[in-house]
């Protein structure tokens, strides 16, 4: 009897100090994407769901190009990410950030607005918004641009506080006086 062949993916992660505090990268190999890693999470301080694991290599090589695009997204002087992403939603999900990937830089749209884009019914809009909330590419990813109908800054991952720094970042939101 033949065994079949087992495939070992290596994850790998590095860290970036950004002006929202220190963002966890991680990524698996491919060989199609920019050094050699697809990125599979970015998250930030405080959310839940994405440690180091110990079998996870520490290898800032790999996320350079990541790393500099977001340098110099955080610099003000990129509105777009060209980065490999590998996510491993559901279709559901896949097809809810896909629509995340359309909202443009310095813009916010609504829940309503993103499920009629991304082709769920209105019933569905709780389902919808655990998707966004499920959203492993945070800033990348822009869920950070979906708000309220009525203006509303509603949950964040990273906290409502990261994502009233992100919008008024690009340029969504004023920023507020004190």
């Amino acid at each position: 009897m033949i065994s079949p062949e087992t495939t070992t993916v290596t994850t790998s992660y590095t860290t970036f100090d950004s002006p929202l505090g220190e963002l966890l990268l991680v990524g698996e190999e491919s060989v199609t994407a920019p050094g050699g890693t697809a990125l599979t999470f970015l998250s930030m301080p405080q959310q839940r769901g994405v440690t180091v694991q110990p079998h996870w290599r520490r290898d800032p090589v790999s996320f350079a190009e990541a790393v500099r695009q977001l340098r110099v997204y955080f610099a003000g002087e990129l509105t777009r990410f060209e980065l490999a992403f590998r996510t491993a939603g559901t279709e559901f999900q896949e097809r809810v950030w896909r629509a995340l990937d359309a909202i443009p830089y310095g813009t916010t749209t609504t829940y309503g607005r993103l499920a009629d884009v991304a082709g769920v019914p209105r019933g569905d809009v709780r389902a919808l918004g655990a998707a966004i909330g499920a959203n492993p590419l945070l800033i990348l990813r822009p869920c950070h641009r979906v708000i309220g109908a009525d203006g509303t800054m509603r949950g964040y991952a990273a906290g409502v506080e990261r994502k009233i720094a992100l919008l008024t970042h690009e340029g969504a939101l004023q920023p507020t006086l004190i």
